[in-house]
C-alpha cells in the first residue's frame, strides 16, 4: 500500500494562552497543500518482525523517535496481531519547516493500518491516537482546511472553497526549535478571530492575518523578514511563515 502524506500550511496563527499542562491555546487555519507530499509505503512481509527505513533524510535517530514507527506500535496496541510490515519513508517535505511533514506521515500510516484492519476513518480511536501523537496530527485526518483550537487538535470546518490560490515555497534551510519559537512569545486575545479574517476580501489579510511567531523569530532571523517582502515583491497577496518555522510561502492569485 502506498500513500503521499501532503504538507500543510498555517492561515494564521494566534497564541491566546499558556495552558496549565504547559502547552497552550491556539487558534489557526491549517491548509492543506496536496501539491507537495511525502511518499509512505508498507510492505507486509513473512516474518514476525517489523522494520522501518527512510530515504531522502539525514534523520539518523533512533527508530523509537520516528512518528510513523510511534503510530504503528500506538495503532498495535488496538491490533496487537499487527505484526510482519516493513515501512518505507521517502521524505520529500522539509523536516522542521512548519509545514507537518511528520504529522502528516504518521497519521496517514494510521490511516493505512485502519484500512488493513478494516476500521472506518471516523473510529475515534484514529482521532485519540493522532492527538496523542502531536498537536496537529489530527488535522491530517482530515481533507479540507480546519480551524484548529485547543493545542490544535480541535477541529472546525472552515469553508474556502472559493479561494483560488497557489503556494509558492521558500525553505531557507534554518532550524528552528519549537523551545525558540516560544521564547518571546507573549500570549494575548486578539481583536478579531482567524474564521472572521479569512472570510474577508484576500486583500486584507496581509494587515490582518498575523502568525504571532514571526513576532518571536524574526528578530533572531531577519533573512525570514526579507524572504517574506521578497514574496510580496513578486505580487504575492498574502505571505507568511508557517507555524513556528522556518518555511516561508506566498499565496499567489491564479489568473
Amino acid at each position: 500500500m502506498l500513500v503521499f502524506p501532503h504538507a500543510k500550511i498555517n492561515l494564521g496563527l494566534h497564541i491566546l494562552r499558556k495552558r496549565n499542562d504547559g502547552f497552550h491555546d491556539l487558534e489557526t487555519c491549517f491548509y492543506p497543500v496536496k501539491s507537495l507530499t511525502d511518499a509512505l509505503e508498507v510492505i507486509q512481509n513473512s516474518s514476525d518482525d517489523s522494520t522501518i527505513k527512510t530515504y531522502n533524510t539525514d534523520w539518523q535517530g533512533p527508530i523509537e523517535d520516528n512518528l510513523v514507527w510511534k503510530a504503528f506500535q500506538m495503532f498495535r496496541e488496538y491490533e496487537p496481531g499487527l505484526i510482519g510490515f516493513d515501512w518505507h519513508l521517502f521524505k520529500k517535505i522539509p523536516s522542521g519547516g512548519g509545514l507537518g511533514g511528520g504529522s502528516s506521515d504518521a497519521t496517514f500510516a494510521l490511516k493505512m493500518l485502519a484500512d488493513i484492519c478494516d476500521w472506518s476513518r471516523t473510529d475515534p480511536r484514529l482521532q485519540k491516537m493522532a492527538s496523542s501523537l502531536g498537536s496537529d496530527c489530527a488535522f491530517f485526518l482530515h481533507n479540507s482546511p480546519m480551524l484548529g483550537t485547543g493545542r490544535g487538535e480541535e477541529l472546525t470546518p472552515i469553508d474556502l472553497s472559493e479561494d483560488n490560490f497557489r503556494v509558492e515555497f521558500v525553505f531557507p534551510g534554518i532550524h528552528i526549535s519549537t523551545a525558540q519559537a516560544f521564547a518571546n512569545i507573549k500570549p494575548s486575545e486578539p481583536q478579531k478571530g482567524i474564521a472572521q479574517i479569512l472570510l474577508q476580501p484576500k486583500d486584507t489579510w496581509k494587515e490582518e492575518l498575523k502568525n504571532d511567531f514571526e513576532a518571536s523569530v524574526f528578530p533572531e532571523f531577519p533573512e525570514l523578514a526579507k524572504i517574506k517582502e521578497e514574496l510580496y515583491e513578486k505580487g504575492a497577496f498574502y505571505a507568511s511563515m508557517s507555524g513556528s518555522g522556518s518555511t516561508m510561502f506566498g499565496l499567489f492569485a491564479e489568473n
